[in-house]
Formats: structure tokens, C-alpha cells, sequence
């Protein structure tokens, strides 16, 4: 499952070329994507986190199943229907996860890299830092994540069958029959929902996997990504109308909740198809340029082992800048420095202590949040949180070392072209 995550950018300025004394506006980082959520996890590398909204599907759900398990075991506890609601609650949303993961771990095999996996209210999203560059690679990618569902889904099945017998675990997985087994009852939530998941996740309309592969084919078919982009995002579009004919259906046959559900989700499919359309006019303007192509190639660094007084009277006196990339003394990039760190060392000691004892270190796995590869493409740089939350990102060579400053307005002044 896709997302269209919007971020909140903190409107920190970036530091200036030397000499130049220039200063960026303010600046909204939502065109740029990215979203806020809470680190759970780093599963093969990859940033897990949920956001806000998570918390309440979760409740929900945990909710919803409680009065379905006391009513599939009514001589069993509050307590026991709560239990099962809790396991089988977690339990689809490690579905959800295992999901996502099958995306991201095909795109880390061909070449794209991963910022993060998100959990949200409609389920999942890999966050990719780059389009795929071949159709082939799409399908893979788009193919991964239901593939993974299936298997979830046949395995609950499977499980079930060795439990009970094909006939009832068939019967707990469509909840026609009164289970006398929890797991039982557990496996056949499990096997519905992830059925259900598939289902929904292979709807023809981009940017859900069925569109992608969609995507892919016609992508084949014609050699134009961004034709064949254009294409699933329009059949989106139509899969939302239909969603939201359903949903008014089945409100007007007294299912309130089904109905409010089924619309909701066909308005978000049709803001994400649209949204997919618009960024793939945008991408296709920069395609090809690389991130060396637009960053200032002269930033103003402070050095690992300046003292904290010499750090605040020459960086940020002078400048006014609130932040500073930090290099070590063969110039990679080692991590940020912020004024409020500074000023929360006292005026006293700072002659004492050095930068690299305040800095926020850029440490291997978070890499994402402050750098990206001189010879990255620039398209890759539109989902990444460090460049929305500081407002740039550092572009460093491949020994790490700092070579550069890309700005919002570098960015946004490259896509301009696209959207004029």
C-alpha cells in the first residue's frame, strides 16, 4: 500500500556559500513528500515507524474484535476476548509490515534505496529514494509486496488446516462458523484480512500495487514511464469514482460504517492517483539531472574539533544561521551542529569542549537524514525527511566526504520549469 505523506518543514535556513550572506525563506516542505512518524525499529537497515494515526485503527480494531471474540467464545472471559483482539490486532499490522518489507527488500536488490517504512490509518508504505529506472524492475517491486501477502494468507490457511481440517479453518477464515478453538480463531482472522489486503492492494489503480504493475506492463508496452504513469493514475481515478459509488450504496442500505469507510478510502486512492500524476510531470522535468548539478558546491562547515566559543563568535555570529553540517578533519561529513546546542553550554566551559561533543552525529544507518551521493539523481531527493525537516541535505562524495549543500529552493527551482 501507498501513501501521499505531507511534512511539515521547520523553516531552518540553510548555511550560506562563504562570502555570500544570503538566506533562504521560509519554506512548506510538503510538495516534497516525506512524512512525520515514530521510530518503532531498523529491520535490515530500514527505519520502521508508525504515525499518529496508526494508534487509532489499532484501537479500533482491538475494539471491534473484542465484541467478536466474546461473541465466538461467550463462555470465556473479557479478558481472553481482549487477549485475542490485542494478538490478532498486532498481528494484521505485522502482516502489513511483512508486506511493505517484500517491496523494499526487492528495491534494495535492484539498486533503490530505502528512507523508511511507515505504518499509518490505511495500512503501509516502503518509501522509495528513487523511481525504478526499468519496467521490469517495477513489476518486481509492485509484485513483491502482495506476493508476500499471499504467502502470509496461504500459510494462517495452512496452519488452520493442520489444526482442524481444510472444512474448518475455510469456515473460521469466513466467519460462518462458531470456533472452540482460539487459535483456530486467530489463524482464520488472519487468513481473511491478508486475503482481503491482497485483494485490495491488487485494485488496477496506481499508486496501489495493482496500478504499479499496471504501470509496469504498460510501461512495457509502450517504452514511456511517464505515458504508462499517466495511464494507471487515470484508471486510479476511476477505481476512486467507483469507491465512492459503493461507498454511498451501501450507506444508503443502512451500512453506515461500511459506506463512510469505502468513500473515505476511494477520496484518498483519487488525491494519490492525482498526486502520482502531478509528480511524475515534475520528476520527468529533472530526469537525468544529478544531484551535483544543483547543489552550492562551497558550503561553510565546522570543523569536529572547534572549540564551542570559537563555533558560536564565527559561525553563528556571524552568519545567523541556526545549524552547520560537521566535518572531521579529512572533511567527511560527521554529523550537525545547532545554535541551541551551543548556547546550552555554558559561556564558561565552551572554550573546553568542542564541537563533536554537542554535535548531532550522522552515525551509519541514519545516514538519509542529512546526506545523499553527489552522483545521486535528483528525483531522489524528493521523499527524504532531512531535506524537508532542515530545509537541505548534504551531498558528500563517495568517502564521505562534505562537497556540497542542496537547498529547498535549489529543488524547487529546478522543478519550476515542470509546473509553469
Amino acid at each position: 500500500m501507498t501513501s501521499s505523506d505531507e511534512h511539515r518543514s521547520e523553516n531552518l535556513p540553510s548555511p550560506p556559500r562563504s562570502g555570500a550572506g544570503r538566506r533562504r525563506s521560509c519554506h512548506d516542505g510538503s510538495v516534497l513528500g516525506g512524512g512525520q512518524s515514530i521510530k518503532l525499529a531498523r529491520v535490515f537497515g530500514i527505519r520502521i515507524g508508525v504515525e499518529p494515526s496508526w494508534f487509532l485503527i489499532l484501537f479500533l480494531i482491538i475494539w471491534s474484535l473484542s465484541g467478536y471474540y466474546g461473541d465466538l467464545f461467550p463462555g470465556g472471559s473479557d479478558t481472553t476476548a481482549f487477549a485475542l483482539a490485542v494478538i490478532s490486532g498486532l498481528l494484521f499490522f505485522v502482516s502489513v509490515l511483512l508486506h511493505e518489507l517484500g517491496h523494499a527488500v526487492v528495491a534494495l536488490r535492484n539498486g533503490i534505496g530505502i528512507i523508511g517504512i511507515d505504518l499509518w490509518m490505511l495500512g503501509g508504505v516502503a518509501k522509495m529514494k528513487r523511481d525504478t529506472a526499468s519496467a521490469g524492475v517495477e513489476f518486481r517491486v509492485a509484485a513483491a509486496g502482495p506476493l508476500v501477502t499471499l504467502l502470509i494468507a496461504a500459510a494462517c490457511f495452512g496452519a488452520g488446516t493442520l489444526i482442524a481440517g481444510a472444512d474448518d479453518a475455510l469456515s473460521s477464515a469466513s466467519f460462518d462458523a462458531v470456533s472452540s478453538d482460539e487459535t483456530l480463531a486467530v489463524l482464520g482472522y488472519l487468513t481473511f484480512i491478508n486475503a482481503l489486503l491482497l485483494v485490495f492492494n491488487l485494485i488496477p489503480g496506481f499508486p496501489l500495487d495493482g496500478g504499479r504493475i499496471v504501470r509496469a506492463i504498460a510501461w512495457w508496452r509502450t517504452g514511456d514511464r511517464a505515458k504508462a504513469t499517466r495511464f494507471a493514475a487515470r484508471l486510479g481515478q476511476i477505481c476512486s469514482y467507483l469507491m465512492i459509488a459503493g461507498g454511498a450504496y451501501f450507506f444508503l442500505q443502512g451500512s453506515l460504517i461500511t459506506g463512510i469507510w469505502l468513500a473515505f478510502v476511494g477520496l484518498f486512492l483519487g488525491q494519490a492517483a492525482r498526486s502520482a500524476e502531478v509528480q511524475s510531470r515534475l520528476t520527468g522535468r529533472i530526469e537525468g539531472m544529478r544531484v551535483a548539478d544543483v547543489m552550492d558546491a562551497e558550503p561553510v562547515a565546522a570543523p569536529a574539533e572547534l572549540t564551542l566559543d570559537r563555533a558560536h563568535d564565527e559561525l553563528f555570529a556571524r552568519y545567523g544561521f541556526p545549524w552547520f553540517p560537521v566535518v572531521d578533519a579529512e572533511g567527511r561529513l560527521a554529523g550537525l551542529l545547532t545554535r541551541e546546542a551551543v548556547e546550552a553550554v555554558p559561556e564558561a566551559v565552551r572554550a573546553q569542549r568542542t564541537v563533536a561533543s554537542v554535535m548531532a552525529a550522522d552515525v551509519a544507518g541514519e545516514r538519509s537524514e542529512l546526506r545523499v551521493g553527489l552522483e545521486e539523481p535528483l528525483e531522489s531527493l524528493l521523499g527524504l525527511d532531512g531535506l524537508g525537516r532542515l530545509g537541505a541535505i548534504m551531498a558528500v562524495d563517495g568517502e564521505g566526504r562534505l562537497r556540497g549543500v542542496v537547498t529547498l529552493d535549489q529543488v524547487r527551482r529546478a522543478l519550476a520549469p515542470a509546473a509553469s
